[in-house]
C-alpha cells in the first residue's frame, strides 16, 4: 500500500536517503549550482564542496551539515537573535501540521527547522510552490531539504485533480510517515504585514479527509506557528510592489523578482526574531461541528487559526512606532525609547533611498501600514492594547 502511495506521489515528493548520490551526480555538472555553492561558501572551493556532498549517505546528513550549518550562519550575521516559546509544550515523538504566516520565502520554514532540531525533533516536510522553481537545479536543491511541491496556476481540471494528490500526501505524511509538515497559512508571503489564513488552503486539507470537517483536522494536529522578524529585509520590496500594481494592474512579479527576494531576506538585516508555537487544535474545533454551512465551518476555522498567528505574534518597537506615526499620536510610547524610534526611522529611510522612481510618500505610507498590522490584529483580540 506505501509503494502504491508512494507512486502516486512521485511528481510533488520530497528526495530520500537512496536517491541523494544520483542528484549530486546531476548538480556537479551545474554551472548555477556551482556558482551559487562559490557565493554561499566563498571560502571554499565548489569543487571541494562538491567532494563533501558526493560522501554524504543521507537527507539528515545533508540537511544538519550543509542547510542547517549555512541557515545558523545567516542568522549570526543577520539578526540579533532568535526566540522560541511553545515548543517545550510539544512531543517531539508526533507529528505535526505547522501552519504559519509566512514573511520570508526561504528563511520562514529553514529557521523553523534548525529549532526544531535543536530541541530534539526531527526536521519538517516543507511545503514551496512550484513557481519558486526557476531551474531545474532548485528543484533538486529543495527537494534534496525535504520540500514537496505545491503546483500553482494550472487549468481547473488539473488544479483540483492537484489539490487532491497533494491534500492525500500531506495526510499521508502525518498519519503514516510520522514526519511533521511546514506550510504557510496562505499562497504566497503576506506582504501587507496582515496575516490571514486562506479558505482555499483549509478546502485543500480537508479533501483527503474521510469524516466530519473537526475530525479531518483533528488527524492532522493542526499547530498555529507566529513568526515575527523585528525588521523585513524585503519590505521595501514589497511596498515597491504595491506601487507597480497601484499604477498598472496587471502587473506580474518576473522569476528575476523572485530570485532578488530570496538573495535579500538571506542577506538582509532582520534584527531580532521570534517563533511561538501553539498548541495543537483539538478541543477548540469542537463548535465548528455544529455549524451547519460548510463555507462557514471553513471561515471559522480560518478565523480560529488567525487568532492564536495574532496572539502569539512577538510585537517589536517598530510596530508600535509605525502604528504611533500613521494615527498621529504617541499612544504606544511606553514601547519604544526615542533610541528606538531613530534606528527604525533610519532604518526605513535607507530602504526607501534603495528604490528609483517611486512615490516617496505611498512607500513610507506602505511601509507603515506593514508593520502596524501585527500590531492592529492584535488590538482586536487584547482589550489592554486598545
Amino acid at each position: 500500500m506505501v509503494q502504491e502511495q508512494q507512486l502516486d506521489y512521485e511528481s510533488i515528493r520530497p528526495y530520500e536517503d537512496h536517491e541523494i548520490q544520483t542528484v549530486f551526480n546531476r548538480l556537479k555538472n551545474e554551472a548555477f549550482f556551482l556558482r551559487l555553492l562559490g557565493f554561499l561558501y566563498p571560502q571554499v572551493p565548489p569543487e571541494q564542496f562538491m567532494e563533501k556532498l558526493m560522501h554524504m549517505t543521507s537527507i539528515r546528513q545533508f540537511q544538519e551539515e550543509v542547510i542547517s550549518a549555512y541557515v545558523r550562519d545567516v542568522l549570526k550575521k543577520t539578526t540579533n537573535g532568535v526566540t522560541v516559546e511553545g515548543l517545550d509544550k510539544l512531543n517531539p515523538n508526533e507529528s505535526y501540521l505547522f501552519i504559519s504566516n509566512h514573511r520570508d520565502i526561504v528563511l520562514d520554514p529553514a529557521i523553523l527547522n534548525v529549532l526544531l532540531v535543536e530541541e530534539g525533533f526531527n526536521t519538517t516536510e516543507i511545503a514551496i510552490g512550484d513557481n519558486l522553481l526557476i531551474y531545474p537545479w532548485i528543484t533538486d536543491l529543495v527537494k534534496l531539504n525535504r520540500t514537496f511541491i505545491v503546483k500553482r496556476n494550472l487549468p481547473m481540471k488539473q488544479m483540483m485533480e492537484n489539490s487532491r494528490l497533494l491534500s492525500q500526501y500531506i495526510r499521508f505524511t502525518l498519519t503514516d510517515k510520522k514526519h511533521s509538515i511546514w506550510i504557510a497559512q496562505r499562497e504566497g508571503r503576506s506582504k501587507d504585514g496582515n496575516d490571514r489564513t486562506q479558505i482555499s488552503l483549509l478546502k485543500m486539507l480537508n479533501i483527503s479527509g474521510e469524516n466530519s470537517l473537526t475530525e479531518n483536522f483533528k488527524e492532522l494536529k493542526l499547530v498555529p506557528v507566529s513568526i515575527s522578524y523585528e525588521f523585513d529585509p524585503c519590505d521595501y520590496l514589497k511596498a515597491r510592489e504595491f506601487q507597480l500594481k497601484r499604477d498598472d494592474p496587471d502587473y506580474q512579479k518576473t522569476k528575476d523578482d523572485d530570485l532578488m527576494h530570496m538573495g535579500t531576506g538571506l542577506r538582509g538585516r532582520k534584527g531580532r526574531v521570534h517563533f511561538a508555537f501553539g498548541q495543537p487544535l483539538q478541543q477548540e474545533l469542537n463548535p465548528i461541528d455544529a455549524l451547519t454551512v460548510k463555507n462557514d465551518q471553513f471561515s471559522t476555522l480560518a478565523d480560529l487559526i488567525d487568532k492564536h498567528v495574532h496572539q502569539n505574534y512577538k510585537l517589536w518597537p517598530a510596530n508600535y512606532i509605525a502604528w504611533d506615526i500613521l494615527n498621529n499620536c504617541t499612544d504606544h510610547q511606553s514601547h519604544y525609547t526615542s533610541e528606538d524610534k531613530k534606528i527604525f526611522m533610519d532604518y526605513i529611510q535607507e530602504h526607501i533611498s534603495r528604490l528609483t522612481d517611486c512615490d516617496n510618500d505611498f512607500i513610507f505610507t506602505t511601509l507603515m501600514e506593514m508593520y502596524a498590522n501585527p500590531l492592529v490584529n492584535q488590538k482586536s483580540y487584547n482589550a489592554e492594547l486598545i
